[in-house]
């Protein structure tokens, strides 16, 4: 029988390395089961104030999305054998800087992705990672060559 990896994708939502990387893992046919984080914007920072109620101030209504938006990212990182943390060049990713603490702490294996002009910035988080790329093409091959032993040359 062959290990089905569970593979978390952590990072910025403004771009489609997401879908780039599902792509790959079905043409290759590799033995990946991808998950991640909800990416639409508006009902990640919603769902508290849906689900519970508005609050009265916009600290309580954002802690209230966090949390539960941390029920499934939390429980996501935990149950993966690899989380790849991507960080992309518009915004700042804290969420991002956050997941790749998280899995650091547990142990799990990491791969970071971003430009290599925040390799500084990123020192600490690249520090914990058992990979560092600078592209979605680097973090599809490494996941190739874990997941099945094979080198694409």
């Amino acid at each position: 029988m062959k290990m089905i990896w569970q593979v978390y994708l952590s990072g910025e939502i403004h771009s489609d390395w997401r879908a780039e990387i599902a792509a790959a893992v079905k043409d290759a046919e590799l033995p990946i089961e991808l998950m991640g984080p909800n990416t639409d914007h508006s009902d990640s920072d919603d769902c508290g104030a849906v689900i519970m109620g508005e609050p009265e101030s916009a600290f309580w209504r954002d802690h209230m999305g966090a949390k539960v938006n941390a029920i499934r990212t939390r429980t996501l990182i935990e149950a993966a054998d690899i989380v790849v943390v991507r960080f992309g060049e518009q915004y700042r990713q804290w969420n991002a800087a956050f997941d790749a603490g998280y899995a650091a702490a547990l142990g799990k294996s990491l791969i970071v992705q971003h430009p290599v002009e925040f390799t500084h910035a990123l020192k600490e988080v690249d520090g914990a990672a058992m990979a560092t790329c600078e592209t979605v093409t680097q973090v599809i091959e490494i996941l190739r060559y874990v997941t099945t032993g094979v080198l694409n040359r």
